[in-house]
């Protein structure tokens, strides 16, 4: 063998290969839309301080939790998605009801 060949076959057997990716097509679905959500200014801040009040901790931690959830470096869980989702869910406003009718105007 040549020194060609050998440089060859020890690039060709310490070549890395990267790690399949998950499927989580639900969590994908979830951080995309969460981070179009959290795009415009001050709305992970927003989150973050209403999470801080209710769950304990600090903004500051809860905000870099957020950027850590949208980063993908950590997955949260079903009850925090769930309660994220919540706190990103646009207000419905309340139907007039008129003797027992929707009012159509």
């Amino acid at each position: 063998m040549t020194d060609c060949s050998t440089d060859a076959i020890l690039t060709h057997v310490f070549t890395a290969k990267a790690p399949k990716p998950q499927k989580r097509p639900y969590l994908d679905a979830w951080l995309k839309r969460t981070r179009r959500q959290l795009a415009p200014s001050g709305r992970l801040s927003e989150a973050a301080l209403i999470l801080a009040r209710e769950e304990g901790g600090s903004h500051d931690s809860w905000r870099l939790r957020l950027r850590q959830f949208l980063d993908g470096a950590e997955t949260p869980s079903l009850e925090l998605l769930t309660r994220i989702d919540a706190l990103l869910a646009p207000v419905k406003a309340k139907v007039a009801v008129v003797q027992g009718q929707v009012a159509l105007f």
